[in-house]
């Protein structure tokens, strides 16, 4: 027997609330690592806007969110692997200190871009410094961490046709908001 129009229009309105793939999701949250200490968080400003299914977040963060809808809280535990990654080990390498211009002050933990043999913009974290060479990180800095996030969804929208070609949410966008 086919479903009743009540029905069809009743699990459209459910749908639309609760998070999957193309809907912008507006998210608080606070990002601890395995000691406790504060990682990242949002609490100072606008909550995390993000298309939901165009791999914007740590793919065990997406995950857990999907089915959830406006107003839902959670704690979600990311192992490495659905995080940032294990780290690379050809990820530290070695740059010689004469590609870096003079007066340059480098240090532990300063951080740059590079490039890759295709020209691609790599981001690059010091690690060592040796007297003729600098060695340097690009695994993710967070790259075999476990993340622990304290979620809270805020809001839950289709995202526009616009949004989804251009591939993030517009700060902008008409208010249509379904939570």
């Amino acid at each position: 027997m086919p479903p009743r129009y009540h029905e069809l229009a009743l699990f459209g309105y459910i749908a639309a609330m609760l998070i999957f793939d193309k809907k912008v999701v507006r998210l608080a949250y606070t990002l601890r690592n395995v000691a406790g200490e504060v990682i990242d968080s949002s609490a100072d400003g606008e909550p995390l806007a993000y298309i939901h299914g165009a791999h914007q977040i740590v793919p065990g963060l997406e995950r857990e969110l999907d089915g959830l809808k406006a107003g839902a809280v959670k704690d979600v535990v990311v192992a490495p692997e659905d995080g940032y990654g294990l780290p690379d080990p050809q990820g530290i390498f070695s740059i010689p200190r004469s590609v870096f211009p003079d007066g340059v002050e480098l240090e532990i933990g300063t951080q740059f871009v590079g490039e890759d043999d295709e020209g691609r913009a790599v981001p690059l974290r010091v690690v060592e410094l040796r007297e003729s060479e600098v060695v340097v990180d690009a695994n993710h800095v967070l790259a075999g961490e476990t993340l622990y996030f304290h979620v809270e969804v805020r809001d839950v929208r289709e995202a526009t046709p616009k949004e989804l070609l251009q591939g993030y949410p517009d700060a902008d966008s008409p208010n249509l908001l379904v939570s």
